[in-house]
């Protein structure tokens, strides 16, 4: 499991026992996905969209991330893996049916997180996104851990992307369609979140395909660069 450090001192092992990933949770992400015709026409929805990742997925900055093997035995037309650039909370003690009001006191800091996805089978299998989410390695984590005391305010930060330096992804965190807080509530009040866990919260616009050979980067304000290299997976 990947050791990030903190800023300000000290190091962190990341090792959850979940990932919770949330879906489509800013507008023009759901635009750009074809869910609706116009973010105008869009209304919040009652609830959160929630998708597990599993921990094999995490690895820290500069790790290579593999397009894996199985992925081209389905001959799919056009293959897509595609890079998601995320906020993500690491949450510092068990949690349980918890406030919004209170939500900032579960949370230990915060990170960036590349929601790596293999699009065609997320979109293809009967079950659900799963599979296409859970890859090996599928979930780049780092540069650095910043305190939830360090962090001025987490609803107003930019996130990018970049692939070999060109900018794909530019939004900002205010425009979460759920927040941080309303996250960590509504998820504590279905499950019980336990010290450690991570809960990625939702990409902007702008995802792309990723192929090997490409550079990857994640960049959060007041945190930094997550950098990773693609690489076609060989058996």
């Amino acid at each position: 499991m990947p050791v990030l450090p903190v800023l300000g001192g000290g190091y962190i092992e990341i090792k959850p026992s979940k990932i919770i990933a949330v879906g489509l949770n800013y507008f023009d992400h759901v635009k750009e996905c074809g869910n609706i015709l116009d973010k105008e026409s869009f209304s919040k929805p009652k609830e959160p969209i929630l998708f597990a990742k599993t921990p094999n997925v995490l690895v820290g900055p500069g790790d290579t991330v593999y397009i894996p093997a199985i992925a081209g035995e389905y001959g799919f037309d056009l293959p897509r893996t595609d890079l998601e650039a995320e906020l993500a909370v690491i949450i510092s003690k068990r949690a349980k049916h918890v406030s919004a009001e209170n939500a900032f006191s579960y949370i230990y800091g915060f990170t960036c997180f590349n929601d790596v996805s293999q699009r065609n089978i997320q979109k293809s299998d009967p079950s659900g996104w799963f599979r296409g989410k859970s890859f090996d390695g599928f979930g780049p984590i780092g540069p650095l851990v910043v305190l939830t005391g360090d962090m001025p305010d987490p609803q107003n930060l930019a996130v990018k992307s970049r692939v070999n330096g060109v900018l794909k992804q530019n939004a900002s965190t205010k425009d979460m369609i759920f927040t941080v807080a309303e996250l960590v509530s509504f998820i504590s009040h279905n499950m019980t979140l336990e010290e450690g866990d991570i809960i990625a919260t939702g990409t902007p616009s702008g995802v792309c395909t990723v192929q090997p050979g490409d550079i990857m980067e994640v960049e959060i304000e007041n945190i930094g660069i997550l950098r990773n290299p693609v690489e076609q997976e060989k058996i």
